[in-house]
């Protein structure tokens, strides 16, 4: 009689569940459902031993686990490759064509958030697991089972596989942030990364109460169910109970799709989740099955990432910073506003010209973009927005933080007071920064905290930190281990290539590229030190400019005497570099743009270099190649009205491959990247 009650309630449940979240059409109140779910908690507290395994009970989280087991995905979640305007859609329409008559597509939101797989046996949810890197992933089927929209059991009791996104939306996101910033923790940058964070807790408890969500998207197996094109599959997950996406369309041709995405480029802020952009499947499978795959992507589906967007925020205030060099920086703080996922609360202005050519004033509602889809800048004042209450900008004269008198020089304004703690912190902090002396462990907070200890106030500091060891274990939030991990890496740095080195010293101009240069031409410190003006001037991409600053640098009589105590410390001071040639790298000129999911753009820099090639910052005619990544910036446009190659990372691996296989193995092990899967 109870076990009956129980099921009955489990159906009554689910069936909810299933009315709300799948078919957005709920037959019974909010307090209905909360009462069945109170009296089935009520039963299963007396009657535990007849707790079911689908009982909607369990979403509340279970017991916490010790690690994520990994799970071997027995057919590969793929990612997809990217398109960035009408152009690339068109193209990609057109190379389908070739192969595929009359094709026509179904499009889909792209969900910002997590990819998931979930294995369900006799209908009930068995598994669910991460991405991973496409073939293994992670068991997270604890926390999965905690998301509402996620059923428990199907309404056909059929073994299935299907893929979905795992998200949060804005509104839980909001309470979450509110939540953390009552507690004082930090708050997440934005939805994706707090679904993220949540579905890997070790503690379901934890992923329960984030109220995350999830859209079905992927059948990988359709033939299999006689199902021959994913529209239909979409139709049949539906009906299975699972939530698919409702603003998923079926379009016949090229300009049904353009609309599509424009209608969504246009109200993508008015959906209740972040999305990134749209999903284009060719529909047929039978079609899809013959265009196959890349070592990466499928031929037969590819997203669109929306371009980068402006929001408007109100300027509260324009605060001052100063750099390494003396610097100093205007900076506007501005009132909270999410920007392409982040939340942005501060942003540069540049300098004053930059200020006073816009008139942006204190007060000002004003236009926020991100830059390369990365720094947030201050675009324009919206001067119809303005009330009267505006301040005018005008620049300080006195340094913000020792207060000497700045000095103007071209475009910007300058702290010369060599004693001025900002610009001697700065310089620590650049010192110790990856493409400089990589020593790791070293936040920006820690060094502040250092100096202000007297610890450190010059670079030789950092290798005479040892005989305070002792001292430092004592500090706040310091144990032997933390220490220990300094020290070592700060001995680790010792060994670093001269480039390393110059780039760390902070010379006026001489940024990573120069150093790297400089340290190929001389070969060690002392006859870079002993070269002249004229010597530096006949180097490429060494001017007038960056060679009279070379010369001061090592004739001013403190720096030299610095060089030589890093020099008695046990630094490296010779370029340790190896020089491999390939034929289709070598002598070329690249740019970067946008966010590679394999390296970092100061790792890719490298590589490229370490096989004879040249990367710059803009695009010019005389670049020869375009590297897109992930959400790239006004750099991929400009290339295609200039027609310059683009390649993507596995046409990059391709290429190097087709120049020297060789040269591949030693990007491997010189600079200890990821094993690409090349295939």
């Amino acid at each position: 009689m109870i076990q009956n009650r129980m099921k009955e309630l489990i159906n009554l449940i689910n069936k909810a569940n299933y009315e709300y979240y799948t078919l957005d059409k709920p037959s019974i109140t909010d307090q209905e459902y909360d009462r069945y779910v109170q009296e089935l908690i009520q039963l299963e507290n007396d009657n535990p031993d007849l707790i079911l395994s689908n009982s909607p009970t369990t979403r509340v989280g279970g017991e916490v686990i010790s690690g994520f087991k990994k799970i071997t995905h027995e057919i590969p979640m793929l990612s997809l490759g990217n398109v960035f305007s009408e152009e690339d859609i068109i193209t990609f329409d057109e190379r389908i064509k070739k192969e595929i008559s009359n094709p026509t597509y179904v499009c889909e939101l792209k969900i910002d958030g997590l990819s998931v797989s979930l294995l369900y046996k006799n209908g009930e949810l068995i598994r669910g697991a991460t991405r991973g890197e496409g073939a293994v992933g992670e068991d997270i089927t604890h926390n999965v089972k905690t998301i509402k929209s996620i059923p428990l059991k199907l309404n056909d009791n059929v073994d299935i596989e299907v893929r979905g996104e795992i998200y949060m939306s804005k509104k839980s996101f909001d309470e979450l942030n509110k939540g953390r910033e009552k507690d004082g923790l930090e708050l997440f940058a934005n939805p994706r990364n707090a679904a993220s964070g949540s579905v890997r807790q070790l503690d379901p408890k934890v992923a329960a109460s984030r109220k995350l969500d999830c859209f079905i998207y992927h059948l990988p197996n359709s033939l299999n169910y006689d199902i021959h094109t994913h529209y239909e599959s979409l139709e049949y997950m539906k009906k299975l109970g699972l939530v698919v996406n409702p603003n998923t369309k079926k379009v016949n041709n090229i300009d049904e799709l353009l609309e599509y995405i424009k209608q969504w480029t246009e109200n993508r802020n008015n959906l209740p989740y972040e999305i990134d952009g749209i999903v284009i499947k060719l529909d047929n499978i039978d079609s899809q099955n013959k265009l196959g795959y890349t070592a990466k992507y499928p031929k037969w589906a590819t997203a669109y990432k929306f371009p980068s967007t402006l929001v408007l925020t109100k300027l509260k205030d324009i605060k001052f910073t100063v750099g390494r060099t003396g610097q100093v920086t205007p900076n506007a703080m501005l009132e909270p506003v999410r920007l392409m996922g982040s939340v942005i609360s501060k942003a540069t202005l540049h300098n004053e010209g930059y200020i006073k050519l816009k008139d942006i004033r204190k007060g000002d509602i004003v236009s926020i973009k991100k830059a390369g889809d990365v720094i947030p800048r201050v675009e324009e004042a919206i001067i119809e927005r303005r009330d009267g209450s505006e301040e005018v900008f005008e620049m300080i004269n006195n340094c913000p933080i020792c207060g000497e008198l700045l000095i103007k020089k071209e475009t910007a304004y300058y702290c010369i007071n060599d004693k001025c703690d900002a610009k001697n912190i700065e310089k620590l902090i650049h010192f110790v920064s990856r493409n400089a002396m990589n020593i790791e462990g070293f936040g920006e907070i820690i060094i502040e905290d250092f100096y202000n200890m007297g610890y450190l106030k010059s670079f030789p500091d950092f290798y005479v930190l040892k005989k305070d060891k002792e001292e430092l274990m004592k500090l706040e939030g310091f144990k032997e281990k933390s220490i220990s991990n300094l020290l070592d890496s700060i001995e680790k740095s010792k060994s670093n290539s001269l480039e390393k080195l110059l780039f760390a010293l902070g010379i006026r101009y001489v940024g990573s590229k120069t150093a790297k240069t400089l340290a190929k031409k001389y070969k060690n410190i002392e006859d870079l030190i002993n070269s002249n003006y004229d010597d530096l001037i006949q180097i490429e991409d060494v001017g007038n400019v960056i060679a009279k600053s070379v010369v001061d640098y090592f004739s001013n009589e403190n720096n030299m005497k610095m060089i030589a105590q890093l020099k008695e410390y046990g630094l490296n001071m010779e370029y340790l570099g190896k020089e491999k040639v390939n034929s289709l790298v070598a002598n070329k000129t690249f740019v970067l743009t946008g966010t590679l999911e394999t390296l970092k753009r100061e790792e890719l820099t490298e590589l490229l270099e370490s096989l004879g090639g040249v990367v710059s910052e803009s695009v010019s005619k005389k670049t020869d190649v375009v590297i897109v990544g992930d959400k790239p910036g006004s750099k991929y446009n400009k290339a295609i009205k200039l027609a310059i190659t683009i390649w993507n990372e596995q046409e990059l691996i391709d290429n190097i491959k087709k120049g020297n296989w060789d040269c591949l193995l030693f990007v491997i092990y010189s600079i200890k990247v990821k094993w690409w899967p090349i295939k």
